[in-house]
């Protein structure tokens, strides 16, 4: 019994990984944001692969405010939690409150259903860069990266990456670092993000997400962390809209074509 077990778990893990070595679309980060938009490229049916460098996607979103696990989404982002059918009660002010635990488990859920291949425990380390163009990212696992192991990394290619890595915006930051680059944005850079505030945080988590360099995307937090825009705490309306026009601007690309 014990071979059977371990054979049928590495035969499926290996399948997986086989699979989504070439993918339409790479998303680091597994918070709200970016889960959010890998289901709904999935639904697109793009192949679509998730790195997540913890144990349990979700970002942010499990802990609430203070592990308080109660968040908030405004009105504009209503239908996104009733199309994941996620429960809200309205507290006025066109806030809602929604269960974190319910809302994180069921965007794991549905990107997984989709069909949307997550590897956890997995960090981005760097990315590939080809004719001035980001095609995929180097991955590691993370207890590698932790220890300071000099183990080798495996590559994953893609037409597109989406950096959803929240506060540190760690992909654009690798980008940035260790190329030669300009940022479509001339205004933007690896800013620092800057002090709370709610509502511009939210505005700007939704402004800036986009398309920042040749095959690169940033949404969510890494929007706001890229532009030096404000953080908002545990309001989430912003980062479920902003996995949504990620999904919809990285679908237009796509269908076009490079």
């Amino acid at each position: 019994m014990e071979y059977q077990i371990s054979s049928a778990i590495t035969k499926g893990w290996f399948h997986k990984l086989q699979e989504h070595l070439k993918n339409d679309v790479i998303i680091v980060g597994g918070g709200p944001s970016g889960l959010l938009c890998a289901s709904e490229l999935a639904q697109a049916n793009l192949k679509t692969c998730l790195i997540e460098s913890k144990l349990a996607p979700g970002g942010g979103m499990w802990g609430g405010a203070m592990l308080f696990n109660t968040i908030v989404i405004q009105s504009e982002a209503l239908f996104i939690l009733e199309k994941y059918g996620i429960s809200y009660l309205e507290c006025g002010d066109g806030l809602y409150t929604v269960d974190a635990v319910e809302a994180t488990s069921s965007l794991i859920y549905h990107a997984s259903h989709a069909g949307v291949a997550i590897f956890n425990g997995v960090c981005m380390e760097d990315v590939v860069v080809k004719e001035n163009y980001v095609s995929g990212v180097v991955i590691n696992w993370n207890p590698v990266q932790r220890l300071g192991m000099h183990v080798d990394p495996l590559s994953l290619t893609s037409q597109v990456v989406l950096d959803a890595t929240g506060h540190p915006s760690e992909v654009v930051g690798v980008l940035t670092r260790k190329n030669p680059v300009e940022l479509l944005y001339p205004e933007m850079g690896n800013r620092s993000e800057r002090s709370m505030n709610a509502e511009a945080g939210e505005r700007a988590c939704v402004q800036f997400t986009g398309r920042i360099y040749p095959g690169l995307y940033i949404c969510g937090m890494a929007a706001c962390g890229v532009s030096g825009s404000n953080r908002m705490g545990p309001i989430f309306g912003g980062m479920l809209l902003s996995g949504m026009k990620a999904a919809r601007l990285i679908t237009a690309e796509l269908a076009g074509g490079k």
